[in-house]
């Protein structure tokens, strides 16, 4: 299970040139170095409001950005410094599940005057997480095929990087989507690597799920080439959940040899200090203890490795579970505590 449960609201020249044409319309960046703890090799610190070293586009209108001022309004200056870890790194923007296009076209225009690169995520496949958390999704597959044109319509000719439909392949592997709806879902997940990549500046990263989801990733192999993995640019690990950045390499690789050498990207915008130890099935849901894990990079130190994203928008709830909100919705206190335990 993902965890991530947000409501409705390759070739490693292609992302190198992708990245180093942001590079050079952006600040310098910092060096990177192996951090303590088994950590990402790249580890820059934030500052100017974009993190230093990343070439992606930092939302200033991030509920993050609007808690800072809040409490600096209130006097909370120190817990405002604090969430600056989160509100000045960039995090991706989840594409609205009724119009997707006006929000997208916020951040594209944002990330052009800076020069930098979008980072989205398209999750709203029918029959979404099975029922559970995040249920919900298109209608059905004219629906979507009508949503995801329109995202793909607002991205225009913006570099960006699209993470597509977190859990819509693992949830196919694992069975809890039914059997009736997989084959109209390889063929909108197909048809969706399409469409996004007749942008000419798009790159796409099907999800994958997390070493910890699907314990061997060689059952991953067939479903992702049956969703039309061979026209993206790689997939995409980790999505809202906590499994250490080591873990979802040496799990990416194994993928990578079965797909005939396909990149990936890792999230880690709670992964700091791993999963909350216990039962799985108990783990994924606002865990306490968690930590904001490395920031935003595409210096990752690995030639399958294209970059480490904040996916998961950090702060967001994964459902009412341990007095959170519902699902997606901006939990303060609980991203204060990603951010204070931060090492990075």
């Amino acid at each position: 299970m993902s965890g991530h449960r947000r409501t409705a609201r390759r070739t490693a020249s292609g992302l190198a040139l992708l990245l180093a044409l942001t590079a050079a319309c952006s600040p310098g960046s910092g060096p990177s170095g192996t951090a303590a703890g088994g950590r990402s090799p790249a580890t820059p610190a934030a500052t100017g409001g974009t993190a230093a070293g990343s070439p992606f586009w930092v939302d200033p209108e991030s509920d993050a950005a609007r808690q800072v001022a809040r409490w600096e309004q209130q006097g909370r200056k120190d817990d405002a410094q604090v969430l600056r870890r989160i509100s000045e790194r960039p995090m991706a923007l989840w594409g609205p599940g009724d119009d997707p296009g006006p929000e997208i076209r916020r951040a594209r225009a944002g990330a052009a005057a800076e020069g930098r690169t979008l980072v989205l995520v398209a999750y709203n496949i029918p029959h979404r997480d099975c029922g559970q958390h995040s249920a919900g999704g298109a209608w059905d597959a004219d629906a979507y095929r009508r949503w995801i044109g329109a995202f793909a319509d607002a991205i225009g000719d913006a570099r960006a990087i699209v993470v597509l439909e977190p859990d819509a392949v693992p949830h196919i592997v694992d069975g809890c989507t039914p059997a009736e709806h997989h084959d109209e879902r390889y063929q909108l997940l197909s048809e969706a690597i399409g469409r996004l990549k007749a942008q000419p500046n798009t790159r796409v990263y099907l999800d994958a799920g997390n070493p910890a989801w699907i314990p061997d990733p060689e059952k991953l192999v067939e479903p992702l080439k049956r969703a039309g993995i061979d026209r993206a640019d790689g997939f995409s690990l980790n999505v809202s959940n906590f499994q250490p950045d080591a873990a979802g390499r040496a799990y990416g690789e194994r993928i990578s040899r079965g797909t005939g050498g396909k990149h990936f990207v890792i999230d880690t915008s709670r992964n700091g200090d791993g999963p909350l130890p216990g039962n799985r099935d108990q783990a994924w849901c606002n865990p306490p203890g968690r930590a904001l894990g490395a920031p935003p990079t595409d210096r990752t130190g690995d030639a399958l490795l294209d970059a480490y994203l904040w996916i998961k928008r950090p702060g967001e709830s994964d459902g009412t579970c341990r007095g959170g909100p519902q699902a997606g919705r901006w939990w303060p206190d609980y991203a204060l505590g990603l951010a204070r335990r931060a090492r990075q």
